[in-house]
């Protein structure tokens, strides 16, 4: 293996991975992939039921947050995938873009070329859509976005107790409309995880011009002057060094990409310097952190839920051809909504899950049972991600301010609301047992209460090395030559929905800017099909 490469891309993640595809179209670059985690070897990665078997284990960086002050100053657990494919290899699947006026907004405030029409190429490019192609979806792009195998009834009786209380039904949350109830799609692949992993890496690798270094925890961005020339990192207990000829291409995520900037002295100064931390590029790295906290929810069931996903049943069926409950990710359908019916768009996401939600899916599962309730999809709160200390193996400092503006917890409050009267429809009832966490009454107060004592986070962070801020549209840092940073902590706001989606666009399209090539065209109207 060489020590140096043409481009060196820290992290293979949802990002990584795609920037490793794309780049090494090119046959004439050397490529190399520092992952801190180890080989998605793990079979429990690739079985979609069981990613809540993952949490905590040893392909999760198993984060926490500081003390949140709108929840009560409690602590949130932070999953995070350690290993290939990162957060793909860890999350649910749902694959959900958020709203065309999150990316006109991100245009309109200064990052060009970030629009919906110029993403919406990228979106299709990615994709092999079970259900075809048309204006808004792409067919033969390497990641698989297919519908689910395994269709709980008790999901079709949650969306039809949504659209019961006057929601509209909605069988595609990625087309025109985003308002409304239905099932949703999946980076799953004929019952297995389609994580960026194997519908990425796998392929990049394969045509010999990649290398990934597994197991590497990189320490530091190594600089000639004012211009990065490769990477530091750990693997054996040893210190080695990756040199980039062209690039470095940082794509470690919203809390791990800030935070190997600032170990390297990009980042805020008055942060920096007392940790005695040479400041090559004083930065707001960190700051504009958001996330999308969600509040369930929960009622015990008297008809069968996902709890037969545990049998042995289940798991043989899924061994003789992957369909049956273990196909399915559990989060088999949502709604978008708005707290305020005169707001541009949705505001709140409600997913919904015929299984007990018990600890996060922490705790153990012993009764039938199914969760529902608003995800804040269009935060106004921001937080940050600061070092804990100048040691680059401890984790950072991660506050993410959830319902720190009096517009979020209004918000919150209204989607609780809106939720428990969803779950009083009729289309519910032969399935409606005993409430199992629920607020005490309908008052705001005691909503509230409910709310600080058990929201948590969606997964959803971005935001921390923003385009304007921290880089340009091309995503090149302000004042360091040969650095990009490509992943969620890019996006200037959080997309109005899960954000795997939207990182994979990120970063094919940031494969085109670095590789100079035009831009893809906008997609016309007689692409609709």
């Amino acid at each position: 293996m060489s020590s140096s490469y043409d481009y060196v891309i820290v992290g293979a993640g949802s990002a990584g991975c795609v920037l490793a595809y794309r780049l090494g179209e090119d046959p004439g670059v050397r490529i190399a992939v520092v992952e801190a985690g180890p080989a998605d070897t793990d079979p429990q990665i690739h079985v979609p039921f069981a990613f809540g078997a993952l949490l905590k284990s040893r392909v999760d960086w198993d984060l926490v947050s500081e003390p949140e002050p709108g929840l009560d100053l409690r602590r949130n657990y932070i999953p995070r995938g350690k290993v290939l494919g990162g957060s793909s290899s860890l999350n649910a699947m749902i694959y959900i873009r958020g709203n065309r006026l999150d990316y006109d907004d991100w245009a309109a405030d200064g990052a060009d070329g970030w629009g919906y029409e110029d993403v919406l190429p990228y979106f299709r490019r990615a994709e092999d859509n079970s259900r075809g192609e048309s204006r808004y979806h792409g067919v033969g792009g390497p990641l698989a976005v297919q519908d689910g195998r395994s269709l709980h009834p008790l999901v079709d009786s949650m969306i039809a107790a949504a659209v019961e209380s006057g929601m509209p039904a909605n069988d595609d949350h990625n087309g025109e409309v985003q308002d409304g109830a239905g099932r949703d799609q999946f980076t799953i692949r004929d019952g297995r995880r389609d994580s960026t992993a194997s519908a990425y890496l796998r392929p990049a690798i394969a045509r010999g011009n990649v290398d990934v270094i597994t197991n590497a925890h990189a320490s530091r961005l190594l600089f000639e002057g004012d211009r990065v020339v490769g990477v530091e990192y750990l693997k054996d207990d040893v210190l080695q060094e990756l040199r980039a000829e062209r690039e470095v291409l940082m794509s470690c995520g919203a809390y791990g990409s800030p935070q190997l900037l600032m170990l390297s002295g990009i980042g805020p100064a008055a942060h920096l310097a007392p940790m005695g931390i040479e400041v090559r590029q004083d930065l707001p790295v960190g700051e504009g952190l958001q996330d999308h906290p969600v509040c369930s929810l929960q009622w015990l069931s008297n008809e069968p839920s996902m709890l037969a996903g545990f049998s042995p049943e289940a798991a043989a069926q899924y061994e003789a051809d992957a369909s049956g409950p273990l196909s399915s990710n559990v989060g088999e359908g949502c709604t978008f909504l708005r707290s305020d019916p005169d707001l541009p768009a949705p505001d709140l996401q409600f997913i919904f899950g015929p299984l007990h939600l018990h600890e996060e899916f922490l705790g153990a599962i012993t009764d039938d049972a199914y969760f529902f309730g608003p995800a804040l999809v269009k935060p106004t709160s921001r937080g940050r991600v600061t070092l804990r200390s100048p040691v680059f193996h401890a984790k950072p400092r991660i506050l993410h301010n959830y319902l720190g503006t009096e517009q979020d917890r209004r918000a919150m409050i209204e989607g609780m609301r809106i939720a428990m009267g969803v779950g009083e429809q009729s289309a519910l009832d032969a399935a409606r047992g005993a409430r199992f966490a629920y607020p005490a009454s309908d008052s705001d107060a005691d909503i509230m209460d409910f709310i600080q004592r058990r929201t948590h986070t969606v997964y959803h962070p971005v935001s921390t090395c923003a385009i304007g801020p921290v880089v340009d549209s091309e995503l090149r840092v302000h004042g360091v030559d040969g650095l990009r940073v490509v992943d969620a902590s890019v996006m200037p706001s959080v997309p109005r929905g899960n954000t795997n989606a939207p990182v994979i666009m990120v970063a094919e399209k940031a494969a085109d800017m670095i590789r100079g090539l035009a831009a893809l065209p906008h997609v016309g109207e007689a692409a609709t099909i």
